[in-house]
This record gives structure tokens, sequence and C-alpha cells, in this order.
């Protein structure tokens, strides 16, 4: 990335450094109780790496994504001694759905009251930061990106698969993979050949294999792993139907907007999402075209049926949305609107 200097730090010894990877740090720390003990390091060796920067860099504008530990950093940093540095937060969404209570809420508040500007990448966060009762004057809707332009666009050739359905995310819940494992056998009744890819890895890997087997899917389903990418446009411009089956997971934690489904469309993959508020962002009225209770087995599987028994429909449908997301998700808009606004927050400062 040309202008972009990374810097890192340690927060333990490099074999226990595991706090963020392999599922996020939700997802870890109900999974490994032990973890919690690494918060406090992750937590103060980033502050301490943050600080420095801004002792010995000219910094005007911060921009912490996550309310939660990096907005928390950002606000308290202006208490120590140097120079003040408005910053703007960013929202992604298991920030605020799964980090949840009294104490939580009311350290997502004071993160809020003080930032400079803030961000969610859908109209749902919002909303639900308002829930909350935290000061949503200074919150905007502002997504992340797509490269809309070059690498996800349609394919200029070549035919796509009749029966290939595909899944791309981490194996975690909220991405509701198992639903569409319990949905496939349905599917296959109807569309004895079709066959699911997964792309990507998690915490919830080995379950969901298990799963496979207990269905006897193993025919039908293919795990990729993690797929860098590079190679995902080409993924979604053979697959047939792409499947994101989102639902909410028992620790409240939901898609903040799915940008795996921005992609898709970029391609030209038709596509069926599970109905969680964020796909508003996404789909806007035509929601209940594309959209299905991913819980629902039965209701899913018919649902990925009929796109996959009249093909030519599902790509009406899909072309007609994919200008309308370009419009919205493309890079250039998104920049525009970063840009704009990191710029006020400096002029302000």
């Amino acid at each position: 990335m040309d202008g972009v200097e990374i810097v890192r730090y340690r927060y333990a010894p490099s074999s226990l450094e595991t706090l963020v990877n392999d599922g996020g740090i939700v997802a870890n720390l109900r999974r490994s109780k032990w973890k919690l003990l690494l918060v406090p390091s992750f937590v103060l060796g980033q502050a301490w790496a943050a600080w420095r920067l801004l002792r010995t860099q000219r910094v005007d504008v911060i921009h912490a994504h996550w309310l939660l530990p990096q907005g928390l950093i950002a606000a308290l940093l202006q208490s120590l001694p140097g120079r003040k540095v408005p910053f703007v937060v960013t929202a992604h969404g298991a920030d605020l759905y799964a980090l949840r209570g009294s104490l939580l809420n009311a350290v997502k508040r004071f993160v809020l009251r003080r930032s400079a500007a803030a961000t969610v990448v859908s109209h749902a966060m919002r909303e639900s930061l308002r829930s909350i009762n935290a000061p949503v004057d200074k919150v905007s809707v502002q997504s992340m990106g797509v490269d809309l332009a070059q690498r996800f666009s349609p394919a200029p050739s070549g035919p796509r698969s009749e029966r290939e359905l595909l899944f791309v995310g981490r194996l975690v819940e909220k991405k509701g993979l198992r639903h569409l494992l319990d949905a496939m056998p349905a599917v296959l009744r109807v569309h004895p050949d079709a066959r699911l890819a997964i792309a990507g890895f998690g915490p919830e890997e080995t379950g969901l294999k298990a799963q496979m087997r207990r269905l006897d899917l193993e025919h039908a389903v293919r795990f990729l792993g993690a797929v860098p990418q590079e190679l995902l446009p080409s993924l979604y411009r053979r697959a047939a139907l792409f499947v994101a089956p989102f639902v909410r997971a028992a620790s409240g934690d939901e898609e903040g907007l799915g940008l795996v489904l921005v992609e898709a469309i970029g391609c030209g993959c038709p596509v069926v999402v599970g109905d969680v508020p964020a796909m508003d962002e996404v789909f806007g009225p035509r929601l209940p075209e594309f959209a299905v209770d991913a819980r629902d087995a039965q209701a899913l599987a018919e649902r990925i049926i009929q796109a996959l028994s009249d093909p030519a429909l599902a790509m009406r449908k899909i072309e007609a949305l994919r200008a309308d997301i370009v419009d919205r998700f493309d890079w250039d808009r998104v920049v525009d609107g970063y840009a704009g606004l990191l710029l006020r927050v400096r002029r302000l400062a």
C-alpha cells in the first residue's frame, strides 16, 4: 500500500498472540476464556504504541476502527500529556452488537462523546446506538468500500456454473453457514448435481465439517479454506448463486453490513441472503426479493431451489441491482466520503 506505514506492537510472546486471529476477539474470548488474560496487555500495548506515535510524529487526526477497544484508547489518549489529537471512530458491528451490557454501553457513550465525529456502516447500527442513548447527532452512516470498477466486476466472457453455490466468510455463528448446510439435503433432492463451495476459516470449522459428514454431504460440499482476495472474483464469477445466510448469534452479534455481498453483486453473481437488519442497507426496498429467514432451513432451501431453477430470472434481478450497488459502495465514492469527514475534523481542530 503506497504511502501507508504499518506500525506493529507486541502484546505477548509470539506464540500467544492469538487474541484477534481465527474468528476475532469476541469469538476467541468465548471459545477460550484464558485469553481474557491477554486483553490488558493487548489494550495497553496498543495504547502505548499510539501514544508514542503521537509524541514523535505530527498526527492531525486519528481514525479509530471499532468503538472498543480502539475507540476507547483514542478517547483516553486525550487525557494523557501531549498534544490533544481529535479522533473519528467507526463501528463495524461486533463492537456494537456483541459487546453489550450497562457498563459496556456506558463506555460506548463515553467514546462517542469524546469523538470529533463517528461513523457506522449501516443505518441499522445507528438506530442501535440510539437505543442505548448514545449521542447519535455526530454519527453518520458511511459504509466500507469495494473495488467495483476493476477487481469485483463481471467477467467479460465465460459461462457461469449451473449448480455451484458459494459461501464466503468467517466460520462464525452469525454468518449462518450451519443453516445453509441444514438446507442442502432439500436442495439436493431437487437439484442432485448442486455443489457448495465454502471459502473461509474460523472457530466453527471443526463443528461444521462434522455436520457435513452427519448430513452425508461430503460429495456435495467443499471447504476451500482461506482464499486470497485476488482469487475471490473468479469464485464469484463462476458461481450460480452466492448464499450469505446471516443470522443473529446467541450473543446478539450480527452482521454490520456484509461486504462479501457487495463483492458478489459487483461480479454479477445472483445472491440469497439472511434477513438481518443491515441487509436493508444493501438492498433497500428490494430486500424481500433476496432475503429469507436463514434459520428456517426449508425456507432457505426453497429460495435457493427457486434461484437455481430459473437462472435467467436470478441474473436479471442482480443486473438490475448492480448499478445501484456500484453507485453507493465503489471505493471512489467511499473514499470521498471519509476524506471529506477527516478533512472537516482536521480543520475544526
